[in-house]
């Protein structure tokens, strides 16, 4: 009985002491308390220096990046293996599209067109939500661009080849034939809408649907003449003729391969192609402008910005996602770090984020690697906030996981010698 006694309290006292050190490793890798910036704070002078030499040491195929201070560009760096690549080049940049989508899609609230809050089936003819587990009524304009409608499609699009046909819209919806490995392609509705997030690529091409049907405009009409030719995107399209443009990226893959430029049905979702010049226009589109250009330059209302960029989804306790923005991290004075990052095959990472009540921000374009954009936008982040971002977090959960089962091993076999001593010195003092 007495061995038994010993043995349970040193157990309870293992499982005490196992759960502080989750939580410790835990929250040390949501605070960064042990992550070193890679410049000092406040030196922009010494973070783009880091900042180069981080690209140049880790690029295998190309990349454009700006980085802005007060609204300004202050510097940048464009480099490629292959052909050579600027401000100007086209990028395809994934599912930094669903941003830019989002625009589209709150032109349509600004002008009185589109009702946030109204079931989005009411907006469509041409397709409707099929019949899930729960009420298609309860999905909305707003949980759609927050990823909170319910949907369980899991898309992630793979695209199709050159010369291959690209499926219907609506026969995507439907069932998107070009799902990526492990995705259900199916648009439909198999969790409550309002209740969880689920990112849905699905739930932005069903967007991309909506913006069409309300405005009686192809997708990429709409947002060409409402967003980017009023933003001066002059560049960007979601529908982009590869053998007519000039001053298109090459795809690379992971080992510097010249890779394929796959074609996307959904546009909103995955299909956006734009250059850093572009994409430094949309961020410094939040700011006044330096002639008293309003914020929103026209396009959005600033309390439309505002509003998107206000929490509406959020995951294991944390805001994560407004109306088609990522909130990144929360800077000293409470203000979000917003934006947007994409990333496909093959080897395509995006990123561009952007602090509105500073004017601090950066974009950064680049094929050849899955993370490169998403690390170095991550580390700007953590230098400006002192905060870990989402994606920064995501990418260090499996070496948090690693450092709290090492610590629970070490705890186990320290609870086993504990044990096995004072059941010896027990054995020895009979």
């Amino acid at each position: 009985m007495r061995h038994l006694l010993t043995l349970l309290k040193v157990l309870s006292l293992t499982a005490v002491v196992a759960a502080l050190w989750a939580g410790l490793v835990v929250t040390a890798t949501l605070q960064g308390w042990f992550r070193p910036a890679i410049a000092p704070a406040g030196d922009s002078g010494a973070f783009a220096s880091a900042a180069i030499a981080m690209l140049d040491t880790q690029n295998v195929g190309n990349v454009a990046y700006q980085l802005l201070e007060d609204g300004k560009v202050v510097s940048e760096h464009y480099l490629s293996i292959g052909t050579p690549v600027d401000a100007d080049t086209l990028f395809q940049v994934a599912s930094l599209s669903k941003w830019i989508t989002a625009w589209g899609v709150m032109t349509l609230v600004d002008s009185g067109r589109l009702d946030l809050d109204k079931p989005v089936d009411d907006y469509l003819e041409r397709w409707q939500l099929p019949l899930g587990s729960h009420d298609n009524r309860l999905v909305t304009p707003r949980l759609l661009l927050s990823h909170r409608a319910g949907l369980i499609d899991g898309l992630g699009y793979a695209g199709y080849l050159p010369g291959e046909p690209v499926q219907p819209l609506t026969e995507s919806l439907t069932q998107a034939a070009d799902a990526s490995p492990g995705a259900g392609g199916r648009t439909v509705v198999g969790i409550e809408p309002g209740t969880t997030f689920a990112y849905s690529g699905g739930g932005y091409t069903l967007l991309q649907l909506l913006i069409e049907e309300v405005s009686g405009q192809s997708f990429s009409d709409y947002m060409t003449a409402t967003v980017f030719v009023p933003l001066g995107m002059n560049r960007s399209t979601f529908t982009p003729d590869l053998d007519q443009l000039e001053n298109v990226a090459s795809f690379y893959d992971l080992d510097g391969s010249e890779a394929i430029h796959y074609r996307f049905t959904s546009l909103a979702a995955t299909s956006l192609y734009t250059t850093a010049a572009d994409l430094t226009r949309l961020l410094q589109a939040h700011l006044p402008g330096p002639q008293g250009e309003t914020i929103g330059r026209g396009v959005l209302a600033p309390e439309t910005l505002a509003l998107m960029r206000e929490p509406h989804a959020s995951q294991f306790g944390a805001d994560i996602w407004g109306l088609g923005t990522m909130l990144f991290a929360a800077d000293v004075d409470g203000n979000w770090v917003i934006g947007h990052d994409g990333s496909n095959e093959p080897a395509i990472n995006t990123s561009a984020r952007i602090n509105p009540a500073t004017g601090d921000g950066i974009v950064v374009l680049e094929t050849g690697s899955q993370l490169l954009a998403s690390n170095l936008a991550g580390e700007w982040v953590f230098w400006l906030t002192g905060v870990p971002d989402l994606i920064m977090i995501t990418i260090a959960s499996e070496g948090m996981i690693n450092t709290i089962l090492v610590g629970w091993l070490v705890l186990l076999v320290l609870a086993a010698a504990i044990w096995l001593l004072r059941r010896r010195r027990r054995a020895l003092s009979v």
